[in-house]
């Protein structure tokens, strides 16, 4: 699968289903791979950024149907997570790696103030703005929102496989978490809580400010990628998700 390296300089953000009637509202921050030819590939060849580290693979499309099944609003990013990743806070050593797991990143290397304005002023904050105003706005209609943010994970990181087929991390929400874990597991499915990750507030961005800041439930769903790496495994991962919540 080639990488996305056009010149093209997308919107930050793609929203789908604005008006759903969903409670649940539905993030993606690592949807796309897509970096602009200005920057050269971040001088890595396309098979780099086109595996984990320069997106989650699956996780769009798991987004996009959750999105129709459930009638909820979805937000899905339109840059590679190597740029900036949109769910780490700003000035945080992860926001803009110099290393991914173990790949270098050239074009990261030493970059000076402008750039990394340049980078958050293009993709960061146009995101997360999009999603505040739409959570201000349910809340002045005094509509409900729940947050699930969808990511997907490496079945093996650093040489250590991951045997969970999925995780559900979560902070404050933890009853509706531990649920959650117990309802995806009905299947038979390793479903792990705060597996691969844990949530903390010096790496993570969704849940801590647009869901615990703001005292709504909100949940990051990690789903192994090779599970959904193609069509048939995101449709069904999609329908599980729907019917879990």
């Amino acid at each position: 699968m080639p990488a996305e390296t056009t010149s093209v300089w997308p919107a930050a953000v793609e929203m789908l289903n604005a008006g759903g009637r969903s409670p649940f509202v539905l993030t993606c921050e690592h949807a796309s791979r897509h970096i602009p030819t200005d920057y050269q590939g971040l001088g890595l060849p396309e098979a780099e950024i086109s595996r984990h580290i320069g997106w989650d693979i699956g996780a769009a499309a798991v987004t996009r149907r959750l999105s129709a099944l459930l009638d909820a609003p979805a937000f899905l990013s339109n840059y590679s997570r190597l740029l900036i990743d949109l769910n780490r806070p700003l000035g945080a050593e992860s926001s803009i790696p110099i290393l991914s797991e173990i790949t270098v990143i050239p074009g990261n290397q030493d970059l000076d103030a402008a750039e990394r304005a340049l980078r958050a002023d293009r993709m960061f904050h146009p995101f997360h703005t999009a999603v505040t105003a739409h959570l201000d706005e349910r809340a002045r209609c005094g509509r409900p929102a729940l947050i699930l943010a969808i990511h997907s994970f490496t079945p093996v990181f650093k040489g250590v496989e991951r045997p969970w087929h999925a995780g559900v991390l979560f902070s404050h929400s933890r009853d509706w978490g531990a649920a959650m874990v117990e309802r995806l597991g009905e299947d038979g499915l390793n479903i792990a809580a705060n597996q691969p990750y844990v949530i903390d507030r010096t790496e993570d961005y969704t849940i801590p400010i647009h869901g615990q800041d703001r005292g709504l439930p909100a949940l990051l769903i990690e789903i192994r990628q090779d599970l959904i790496g193609e069509a048939a495994g995101a449709e069904e991962w999609a329908e599980r998700l729907a019917r879990a919540v």
